[in-house]
């Protein structure tokens, strides 16, 4: 699964810079898959769509910090537990119920960005 901030944000940023996989951004930031990652040109999606990963996409919140589901890992990989959730003052990092993904699935994300 995913990590999400809920809407309990307070904007401190201080997940932002803990995140192995660049897939949080401030509040009405665009991302792109290529930030943070080895990725360049075209890229499958986790839904099967293929996009440019340098191309910039639309923010996931406007209010505040977000996670882009299809970079986020739950940290697989880098760390033993999600550094967002382990950082985060007021505890609004938490499991995306919308996103179930298994740890070997996890880990084949993470190798398909950090190559």
């Amino acid at each position: 699964m995913a990590i999400i901030i809920t809407d309990e944000c307070i904007n401190c940023g201080a997940c932002e810079p803990e995140c192995p996989n660049n897939a949080i951004y401030e509040g009405g930031a665009e991302w792109r898959f290529s930030d943070g990652t080895s990725l360049r040109g075209p890229f499958q999606r986790m839904n099967g769509t293929e996009i440019d990963s340098d191309a910039a996409q639309e923010p996931v919140n406007m209010d505040h910090y977000y996670i882009v589901p299809d970079k986020c890992t739950e940290c697989v990989g880098f760390h033993d537990e999600p550094q967002c959730a382990s950082v985060c003052p007021v505890d609004c990092c938490v499991d995306d119920e919308n996103v179930r993904e298994t740890k070997e699935e996890l880990l084949a994300k993470k190798n398909r960005m950090h190559f």
